[in-house]
């Protein structure tokens, strides 16, 4: 079973929780279990939260969403002014903000930053599924 789901957002918080809940619900709906979709969860607030608070000058962002063969990947694309992930510093225990990119490599299968040649930067996130016994269109 494949499964795919996109979404043009507005650079705006509010639109978090919008792809967030969308995007659990379809996990849940394919039987992926909770523990996984927390984790996918997380990962894809980290990522769009960065562009919500990076990818000046843009004024919106597309999330995008795969299932095949049992893997998630997801793309959040933005046409900000780019970054390069090796040149961000690790932040300090004592800083309260900072964390997203250690977050994502912490919990993601395979991370990926991709500077476009046009503006922006793509995120490829990929998270390896796990679902419940009698999951729908898993082979058993």
């Amino acid at each position: 079973m494949d499964a795919t789901i996109a979404l043009r957002l507005p650079r705006d918080a509010a639109s978090v929780p919008l792809i967030r809940q969308l995007l659990d619900a379809t996990l849940a709906a394919l039987g992926v279990v909770p523990a996984v979709r927390d984790d996918v969860e997380l990962l894809l607030s980290e990522a769009c939260s960065n562009v919500i608070k990076h990818a000046d000058p843009s004024d919106e962002y597309t999330v995008s969403a795969g299932v095949h063969d049992g893997l998630c990947v997801i793309k959040v694309v933005d046409t900000g002014g780019g970054f390069d992930p090796h040149k961000v510093a690790a932040p300090t225990s004592s800083m309260e903000y900072g964390r997203g990119l250690q977050i994502m490599r912490a919990l993601a299968d395979d991370v990926r930053f991709t500077n476009r040649r046009e503006a922006g930067v793509m995120v490829c996130l990929e998270k390896r599924l796990e679902f419940v016994a009698g999951a729908p269109f898993v082979a058993n």
